[in-house]
Parts: structure tokens; sequence; C-alpha cells
């Protein structure tokens, strides 16, 4: 089997949202190409293009215009359910406000995914507690998600992320609800998780948190301005 190295390769990629009788474009004509073990981080200010960019690089939404390839695969035009398919098996989300369900356990949190792409009960149990230990949260695994802190949620959502083993994993603003102390917590895990080989495109508007990352890209105005290391 062929090894993938270049997991995402924009060309020309355009957004645009139709309002009334308007038509405003949010990306225009988005180039990237991202290898496999980098660690991305997207910056910019509010409006610039970049939560636009990351819901289009995590099949959350389709591109207006251009070519997108994810882990060799042409999905510009490609099925809801193979979206669906790809974002539940080659990708992981790390979300900024933690979406994890409130009425069942963290453990069944984490297993959810797994559940989803049709994994044994014993199985799925056992990698979600082997998922929890990693972030140090094993201790918490009967607990709800109401009755444990922030930190200790984004922890959690990591977990759930790694679930199915994904290739890429896209964090929104994954320290934007943590204090100093639980956002350095939660940069370690994603760095080590780079080191073990991932793919991770975080978003952020916090540039001190950017010291693992291997380069910074900074959109304004729906266009790439700047892609350094």
């Amino acid at each position: 089997m062929k090894t993938i190295t270049r997991v995402i390769e924009l060309e020309g990629i355009q957004k645009n949202y139709r309002i009334g009788e308007s038509e405003f474009a949010v990306l225009k004509g988005i180039d990237l190409q991202i290898e496999a073990g980098e660690f991305i981080a997207l910056m910019g200010p509010s409006g610039s293009g970049k939560s636009t960019l990351m819901n289009i690089v995590g099949c959350l939404d389709r591109p207006s215009g251009g070519r997108f390839i994810l882990l060799g695969q042409d999905i510009s035009q490609t099925s809801d359910e193979e979206l669906a398919r790809i974002r539940r098996e080659e990708l992981g989300f790390i979300f900024q406000t933690f979406n994890l369900i409130g009425r069942i356990s963290v453990l069944k949190n984490v297993e959810v995914p797994m559940m989803l792409s049709g994994v044994a009960r014993e199985r799925r149990r056992s990698r979600a507690l082997q998922l929890l230990e990693s972030v140090g949260i094993s201790h918490r695994s009967e607990f709800s998600p109401g009755n444990i802190s922030g930190g200790e949620r984004q922890r959690v959502a990591i977990a759930r992320a790694l679930a199915n083993d994904p290739k890429i994993i896209i964090a929104d603003e994954p320290t934007g609800n943590l204090d100093l102390k639980n956002s350095e917590e939660v940069m370690k895990i994603l760095s080590r998780l780079n080191r073990d080989g991932r793919t991770i495109i975080m978003v952020t508007h916090n540039p001190e948190i950017t010291g693992n990352c291997s380069r910074v890209i900074r959109l304004r105005d729906g266009r790439i301005m700047e892609s350094a290391s």
C-alpha cells in the first residue's frame, strides 16, 4: 500500500454564501498543502475565513469551487455518506465548547464514535478506558461531563477524538475556554500526539500556544497572507 505523505491539498478553494440577493465570498482561492505529521496553526482575525476553512478541511462543509484532496482522495464531489464516513473514521475533532453529551458518562462519551463505527461493546469499552488513561482522566470515567472541570472535559474530548484512531486531528480553539494551567496541559497532550505521528490542524487566536507548531498559517479577508515555519 502506498504511503500518503501529503494528507491535505487544497487548490483554488472558494466558499461563497448568499444572503438575500447578495453573494459574499468568504474564501477566495485558497491554495494549501499539509504534509503528514505536521502541526499546523490557523490564525487570523474574526471574519478572516479560518473557521470556514476549518469546516471544509473537516468535511463539515463543501467548497463552492476548487479542488480538495484528503488522504489521496478527491472529495470535492464526494457523497454525503462518504463524507460522514471520513469524519467518523479518518478525522478526530476537538471543539472549544467540548461538545460532550451531558446525560451519559465520560466513558460513554468516548465510546460514541466507536459505537457509530460498529465496534463491539467490550472492545470499545476497553479502548475508551485506555484513551482516558492516556490523557490522565480515567479516574473520572463514570462521572457525567457536568461534574468535572473544564480542563478535564477537554481531555475527555481529546480521548473521544482519538477513539477511531484518526490520522488527522482538527482542533477548533481547543484552549479557548481554559485557564493557563489547563491550556498548557492540553497543548502538552496535543504535542505528544503530534510526536506520535498524527497530523494536527488547530485554529487559535492565541499566539502563545503555537510554539510547538511546525507552521503558522495566517488568513485575512479569505486569503492566506503568510505561511511560516
